[in-house]
């Protein structure tokens, strides 16, 4: 049965598990990433998070399209396209730094679900594609949105267009993947480790100024980050603890 596995540490797994499908995305598997988004959010002792899957041919061929080939559509549009998108962005905003492990081709969802990661490794053998339009239809998990931010115009037009493929080599080329690597866990567990040498907290609020400055969810990071400042004042003490004594505040500035 397909599914998405997490092992915890202070480098977490998210492992992709459907390798008779080469990791196609089915909707148990977006539920359980969601899922396991929330559960790491709220887990401290977790630095990073590397996204990995299950030996295949495939990082992930994208989505199951016996899932969701035989929906209206007003399925499709209102639930397979609209929570697919919501997971990968929950997984783009996740705190923690994440860094994609693709050991085989990302095609489609697959693609951009390592979009949604911060960086990505590759194997030299992998590649990259968007084969929506050879099946009728257009990616609809940030394809044609996140993506134009981090590969140029006229490479994501190659690819959603005219269906090229982006290999390992020239991806690097473009700055879109950080590594090539014969053995890309190791090449990204070695990136992350360098996260225990770092302040949590700095490096959480660096990735939120990032997101911000490259419009990731930049209402949410303005207010988070204003919110985070405003409730160490010495006048959120005494808001709070006027109110809980039922007494008019004294606030003092600070």
């Amino acid at each position: 049965m397909s599914a998405v596995h997490l092992l915890l540490g202070p480098i977490a797994r998210l492992e992709l598990d459907n390798p008779a499908k080469l990791n196609a995305f089915t909707p148990e598997m977006l539920t359980a990433l969601e899922a396991h988004c929330a559960m790491l959010d709220g887990d401290s002792s977790v630095l990073g998070v590397l996204l990995t899957a299950a030996p295949a041919k495939a990082f992930c061929a994208g989505a199951d399209i016996i899932a969701w080939g035989g929906l209206s559509p007003a399925d499709f549009a209102r639930h397979w396209v609209r929570d697919g998108h919501r997971v990968f962005d929950r997984l783009a905003r996740l705190s923690k730094p994440t860094i994609a492990v693709l050991g085989g081709h990302a095609f489609g969802g697959g693609l951009e679900l390592a979009a949604a990661c911060d960086i990505r490794v590759m194997a030299p053998g992998a590649s990259l594609a968007l084969p929506e339009t050879s099946v009728g239809i257009v990616p609809g998990w940030s394809g044609t949105q996140r993506l134009l931010r981090l590969l140029p115009e006229p490479v994501l037009k190659e690819m959603a267009l005219f269906g090229r493929r982006l290999t390992a080599e020239r991806a690097l080329a473009l700055g879109f993947v950080a590594d090539v690597a014969d053995d890309p866990l190791v090449a990204a567990e070695t990136i992350a480790a360098r996260l225990a040498q770092t302040s949590p907290r700095a490096t959480e609020v660096a990735k939120y100024l990032i997101h911000a400055a490259a419009d990731e969810d930049r209402a949410a990071v303005t207010e988070a980050l204003a919110g985070g400042m405003i409730a160490a004042s010495a006048d959120k003490a005494e808001g709070v603890a006027a109110f809980t004594e039922k007494r008019k505040p004294d606030f003092p500035g600070t």
